[in-house]
């Protein structure tokens, strides 16, 4: 039977470098006393922390302590089972880069469900794991063309190289203007602007950013929207109001934009917004607000 795992190792535990992560092929029993008797008084490299260990028996890690932390290389002292082989998959995906924590669980969680430690070789040939894999589900409202939907693309590209952020999958909740459109229907529809490649089947298309001669349209839009169509024609037209803000309730934590906010990121109970026109700063700002919030005591070890 596998001990226990060391306290501090539970969901989405990810080694702060795959350098502290050691690989050996060993030919021993993956039992931690067998592990014990292995390692102790061998020789580790100062930056090793833990050891990944493949036998043909499977795949098991080790915590390890050594004697001095400052030598280059010193005896190890201690040695903690992680996960026998049992409760460990051992996994290869070229293109994860293991040393980026939703990489290393997307790759987990794809390639190896339900275990509970997974060594992923991935990127560079580098070796690292994950305790437990649950990536933080942050869904991505927002209103579509544009597309790709602009911020669940920045959301993304954020995670996939952020050391520093627990693992996080984004899911897309896209809300389209063809399909709103439909909520108030009309033979012209105003949307905000040109830019976004809006259009709506059937039914004639201007942009409001192009201030054209008023007519007899239902603006597609929002409170921002609104108050420039009455500054340009002193008037409010019928709306539809795409807003991604307007409904905060979600199935999990909650990203999304909002033009009335011109500079800065709003948060409250399960959500964040960033200004419509969001660089990757605010987004960045967002995720770190709803990491803080969902796994308050996560960190790479």
């Amino acid at each position: 039977m596998t001990a226990p795992a060391p306290a501090g190792y539970g969901v989405n535990f990810v080694p702060l470098r795959y350098r502290g992560v050691a690989v050996s092929r060993v030919e021993v029993p993956l039992d931690e006393a067998s592990l014990r008797a292995h390692l102790l008084g061998r020789p580790a490299y100062r930056r090793t922390r833990f050891i990944v260990l493949r036998s043909p028996a499977g795949t098991a890690v080790v915590r390890v302590t050594r004697a001095e932390p400052e030598p280059l290389l010193s005896p190890i002292t201690e040695v903690s089972l992680l996960a026998g082989p049992q409760e460990c998959a051992d996994v290869c995906d070229p293109e994860a880069d293991t040393g980026i924590p939703s990489q290393l669980a997307a790759a987990a969680v794809r390639l190896a469900p339900g275990a509970r430690v997974v060594v992923v070789e991935g990127r560079y040939a580098h070796v690292n794991f994950i305790v437990e894999p649950r990536p933080i589900r942050i869904v991505v409202r927002e209103v579509v063309p544009p597309e790709p939907a602009k911020l669940a693309d920045q959301a993304r590209r954020i995670v996939a190289v952020s050391e520093d952020l627990p693992p996080v999958e984004i899911v897309e909740e896209l809300v389209r203007l063809d399909r709103l459109a439909l909520q108030r229907p009309a033979e012209h529809y105003l949307l905000p602007c040109r830019g976004s490649g809006g259009e709506v089947p059937g039914a004639r298309v201007s942009y409001l950013d192009e201030h054209p001669e008023r007519a007899d349209w239902t603006l597609l839009g929002c409170t921002r929207s609104l108050q420039i169509h009455e500054g340009f024609y002193g008037d409010v037209p019928p709306i539809v109001d795409f807003c991604p803000k307007r409904q905060l309730q979600g199935p999990g934590p909650l990203l999304t934009k909002c033009c009335m906010q011109e500079e800065h990121v709003e948060s409250g109970d399960g959500w964040v917004a960033v200004p419509w026109g969001a660089s990757l700063e605010h987004v960045r700002d967002a995720l770190r607000r709803i990491a803080d919030r969902e796994a308050p005591a996560w960190a790479p070890g």
